[in-house]
């Protein structure tokens, strides 16, 4: 039975510490961590509906009331993993050129999905999210933060006069990983290097256009976006 909606043990808050509110070290990350890895576990073995407290226990070792008591319920534990993945230090590539950078990029978001045992997780956690509003709350800041990261790409390409600084860093990344997703998640096509060499070259030609400039100039001077 899918424990989504039970309530928690009397006594418990109502709802858990909010996701990110809190950076724990010692006993309390381990633990945070045990159950983030029972969470993947689970919902690469049952998905989301199938997702239950109880298994969560038994998988990271810790009492089911504890569960109860600091994330509330399923929806709680399956937020906070996504939010301690947020955590990582994972760093957008850095190869010497622009063209390389978004080339890196496309290929390794192809290659996170390209075989089973590494498409697991992230393809459970995206699944979780079009049923759970607190996932998909979770997920989208997950992806705030992977883009917010990859604004140095564009910082870097604006150093090197590949770029106008006008360029939006989160829009020119979207647009290369967009193509994959499409392909990954909705019409369920198989993506490989050369489709990630497509995307990453017609992103750069989009952004080399223009096409991604802001109205703003980051340095407070108002025009229109164009070639550097």
């Amino acid at each position: 039975m899918n424990e989504q909606g039970d309530t928690p043990t009397a006594g418990a808050p109502t709802a858990p510490l909010a996701p990110g509110t809190r950076r724990p070290g010692g006993r309390t990350a381990r633990t945070r961590a045990a159950v983030r890895d029972a969470v993947l576990t689970g919902l690469v073995e049952h998905g989301y509906p199938g997702l239950t407290v109880e298994y969560v226990a038994e998988h990271a070792g810790i009492h089911k009331t504890t569960l109860y008591r600091r994330w509330g319920n399923i929806e709680g534990l399956v937020a906070d993993a996504l939010d301690l993945a947020g955590e990582d230090s994972w760093a957008p590539p850095d190869t010497g050129s622009l063209e390389g950078d978004l080339r890196a990029l496309a290929h390794t978001t192809a290659e996170s999905f390209a075989a089973p045992a590494t498409a697991a997780a992230p393809t459970a956690f995206i699944a979780a999210a079009f049923q759970s509003r607190r996932a998909a709350e979770a997920l989208n800041a997950f992806y705030a933060g992977r883009f917010a990261r990859c604004e140095t790409i564009v910082g870097r390409a604006v150093a090197r006069h590949e770029l106008d600084r006008r360029t939006d860093a989160g829009a020119l990344v979207r647009a290369v990983v967009s193509p994959l997703f499409l392909r990954l998640f909705i019409t369920r096509e198989p993506v490989d290097g050369e489709l990630a060499d497509q995307c990453a070259a017609a992103a750069l030609a989009a952004a080399r256009a223009g096409v991604f400039g802001t109205a703003t100039d980051p340095e407070g001077a108002d025009a229109p976006a164009g070639p550097a």
